[in-house]
């Protein structure tokens, strides 16, 4: 399955119609998590954009990267929280995090299942997973210029069932980003306009959907158990050849 890489995904919330995107899902976030903090919190595929708000809230923040996609430096200033990692076989320990932020991730993964169980294993008992995935009814899934244009788009009952399926309950599906995946200055302008609109009006035709998942408590088979015994080393981030420079404080704080 095709999915951005990382230097197509940092050059588009460099721009300006990634920047109002990486605002109007921290608002959705915010609203769904109110209150993280002491949390530990993880983002999975490429959270990092939308991590930044909330750093000085979690008790710790970090973030993986599949190794289809790449990895690049996060933050730009301090220690790096961010490192490559194999989405089928994390490298933490077991009910380790409180909170996993996946964006960009799962319409683009290839063992759906695998990861998902693996979630479930670093999360602890009241653990709450957000998966943010392009939406099937609405533009953006249509077209390849956004990274929500890649991969396989959900249906709000896919989405449901697959949580389901992998041990999650699961609460009512959001949605966000109902301008066009344009940036003309004028949508972009009305964007937040656009926005409340269509929650109000529209709201099953979404670029893209946004659920909350809780942890559901079972014991693991043994064979569940042998096949997550070794984990591997995690690779630190390196900076990409050729990236430039930071595009000013917005852009450096959403990498």
């Amino acid at each position: 399955m095709m999915r951005p890489d990382v230097i197509e995904l940092r050059k588009f919330y460099h721009s300006h119609l990634g920047g109002v995107v990486r605002r109007a899902l921290v608002r959705k976030i915010r609203h769904l998590w109110p209150d993280i903090s002491n949390f530990r919190l993880l983002g999975l595929g490429y959270a990092t954009p939308y991590l930044f708000p909330f750093r000085s809230e979690t008790e710790r923040t970090i973030a993986f990267m599949p190794a289809e996609q790449g990895v690049i430096q996060w933050p730009h200033e301090g220690p790096g929280l961010v490192g490559l990692a194999d989405e089928v076989s994390l490298p933490l320990g077991d009910s380790s995090v409180d909170r996993v932020l996946w964006v960009h991730g799962l319409e683009n993964c290839r063992f759906t299942d695998a990861t998902l169980h693996e979630i479930w294993r670093v999360l602890t008992s009241s653990g709450k997973l957000m998966v943010i995935v392009p939406g099937r009814r609405g533009v953006w899934a249509r077209l390849e210029k956004t990274p929500f244009g890649y991969g396989y788009p959900y249906s709000d009952k896919q989405l449901k069932r697959i949580l389901r399926q992998n041990h999650f309950t699961t609460s009512d599906v959001a949605g966000a980003l109902y301008f066009p995946p344009s940036g003309a200055r004028m949508n972009l302008r009305a964007a937040r306009f656009v926005e409340n609109l269509g929650e109000r009006w529209w709201p099953g035709f979404s670029g893209v959907r946004i659920i909350e998942a809780e942890k559901q408590i079972f014991a693991l088979s043994e064979g569940a158990k042998k096949e997550r015994r070794f984990r591997p080393v995690i690779a630190p981030a390196a900076r990409p050849i050729g990236a430039g420079r930071s595009m000013g404080r917005d852009a450096s704080e959403s990498d």
